[in-house]
């Protein structure tokens, strides 16, 4: 199982979408594409953006790194 929840890390997301403006993130699916994006990238050899132990894999750490915050998504408007 997914930890956080697909649920935690929209809310995560579109936490700074202000009342009456779209969210940034509707779905799950948003939520795979951006962090199977970033975890390609990890593996293509930038550093993590967040402290992590050796031996976790690259989208576990794109994860933690869209959970804490050190990753957004932007919406196709911006």
């Amino acid at each position: 199982m997914l930890h956080p929840s697909y649920s935690d890390l929209i809310k995560v997301v579109n936490s700074e979408v202000e009342p009456g403006e779209a969210p940034v993130v509707n779905s799950r699916y948003s939520i795979v594409m951006a962090t199977s994006k970033r975890a390609r990238q990890i593996i293509a050899g930038e550093d993590p953006l967040v402290p992590y132990r050796g031996g976790k894999k690259p989208l576990s750490v794109a994860i933690d790194e869209l959970n804490q915050g050190a990753i957004k998504i932007i919406s196709d408007e911006e």
